[in-house]
């Protein structure tokens, strides 16, 4: 019986100086190519005035989104506020430009990106940066967290 125990023992036991699963290998180039490539969807999709496209870069429908001092309800409340907010026609829409982004890899499922965005309009033309938490769901990027400081310019 000492036996067995001993053995049971041994084999539940991880090797002294065994080395841990390895990380995932990620290539970080590639990913950030990824979330690139979900930011010019979105932007794309804003100025032709589909804000549901424009919303599928984000999580839904848990996103929080902080914008004028204030957190969104959720997805939906984001999308809402969208086509209340900006809906109205081209001009109040205006056309939409990210540049200026910096993404850092967090994690091979998470990565921060910082921007800058231009929200060009006749009236009220909007400068500011996001500040993004993107995660990676399903395979797919997402923003699960962003945040907007914005200034309009006369």
């Amino acid at each position: 019986m000492k036996r067995l125990a001993l053995a049971l023992l041994l084999l539940a036991t991880p090797a002294i100086g065994a080395e841990p699963d390895p990380a995932p290998v990620v290539d970080a180039e590639s990913e950030k190519a990824a979330i690139r490539a979900v930011i010019a969807r979105m932007e794309a999709a804003w100025n032709r005035g589909d804000f549901a496209g424009y919303m599928e870069g984000f999580a839904n429908p848990d996103v929080v989104f902080v914008s004028r001092g204030k957190f969104q309800k959720d997805w939906q409340g984001t999308l809402d506020h969208y086509v209340r907010d900006y809906g109205a026609s081209e001009d109040v829409r205006g056309t939409l430009h990210f540049y200026d982004i910096r993404i850092e890899m967090l994690a091979p499922d998470a990565a921060q990106l910082i921007s800058r965005y231009r929200l060009a309009r006749p009236k009220n033309t909007q400068d500011g940066i996001n500040t993004r938490l993107m995660r990676k769901r399903n395979g797919q990027w997402v923003i699960a967290l962003n945040h907007v400081s914005a200034t309009e310019t006369p």
